[in-house]
């Protein structure tokens, strides 16, 4: 079998059998799509360590990021552990591959009082009355209340709403289901858009959708259009044009532990699987403990 065809079918087995999430599988297919082209698309019981490693170090010298490169011996060894499996290959040539350990970067947090800000600016807009603004601010004050991934906002439907709750289903990776709680604010804000806006939206689509935000035209909102609202108003608070949904979830994480929140609690609530991922928030707060400590405390540099 040829190496392109054992690339297909092991992406349809990461879809339809493990159910990883659509970007995953994404991100997967591009890294082996790279390996198949620069490979030449030889027969998959064909591939060495040696091929393997030359591909690594050519995505090396281009200057791609640990964090990629990580993720490409992940994506090789994952396809050939499945290929052993299936009986395609005899030995499994990524057995021997090293990834590079990632570094370990602090997520990008805003204030809180910057997060004020930013969200009385939206507020405020969406007292124009603009269906555009007034989502905009539901879609801001949800993701900082709920610190779910812009994935799963982008995925909610209207019928995911408990609005006595005030609680929202949200479907995470892995296609796990979680409920998560979201707070007074978020509340007014969403019922605001659904009642004067999301109409109005939807009756600009050529069918009908059950997503809960629209886009202009009226289909579903989409991450990109979530990532320009971001960066355009939560940017100039932490300084930064790049700046992504993800930063509201990483700030909400950590307000919560510097609220007094039990990590177990943020972990349920981010939907991670692991303990250990979450942890990273509890550096954030130390870090800021630690700032904080050495501006305000009279014996701090002594």
């Amino acid at each position: 079998m040829r190496l392109s065809r054992a690339v297909d079918d092991y992406l349809r087995h990461l879809s339809d059998v493990r159910r990883l999430s659509p970007a995953t599988v994404r991100a997967y297919r591009s890294d082996l799509a790279d390996l198949v082209t620069v490979l030449g698309d030889p027969l998959v019981d064909e591939v060495t360590l040696e091929h393997l490693r030359e591909w690594l170090w050519a995505a090396t010298q281009q200057g791609r990021a640990r964090a990629t490169l990580a993720r490409r011996t992940a994506s090789v060894r994952g396809l050939f552990a499945w290929a052993l499996d299936a009986d395609l290959v005899s030995a499994d040539p990524s057995a021997r591959v090293m990834a590079p350990k990632r570094g370990r970067t602090l997520p990008t947090v805003a204030t809180s009082a910057g997060l004020t800000q930013v969200l009385d600016a939206a507020g405020t807009a969406a007292d124009s009355g603009d269906p555009v603004a007034l989502r905009d601010d539901a879609v801001l004050e949800l993701l900082y209340a709920s610190a779910m991934r812009v994935s799963e906002l982008c995925g909610l439907a209207v019928d995911d709403l408990d609005h006595g709750r005030r609680t929202v289903r949200v479907l995470g990776k892995g296609s796990k289901e979680r409920v998560v709680p979201y707070g007074l604010p978020a509340a007014r804000a969403v019922d605001a858009y659904l009642v004067r806006a999301r109409p109005v939206l939807a009756a600009r689509a050529q069918q009908p959708t059950p997503a809960l935000f629209l886009g202009a035209r009226g289909g579903r909102l989409g991450p990109r259009s979530v990532y320009s609202l971001v960066s355009r108003t939560l940017g100039p608070a932490v300084g930064s044009e790049s700046i992504g949904p993800h930063a509201l979830r990483h700030s909400a994480a950590t307000h919560l532990l510097d609220g007094g929140a039990d990590l177990r609690s943020v972990q349920e609530l981010l939907g991670h699987a692991s303990l250990g991922t979450t942890q990273i928030y509890t550096h954030v707060s130390s870090e800021r403990l630690l700032a904080t400590y050495r501006l305000a405390h009279p014996r701090a540099e002594h």
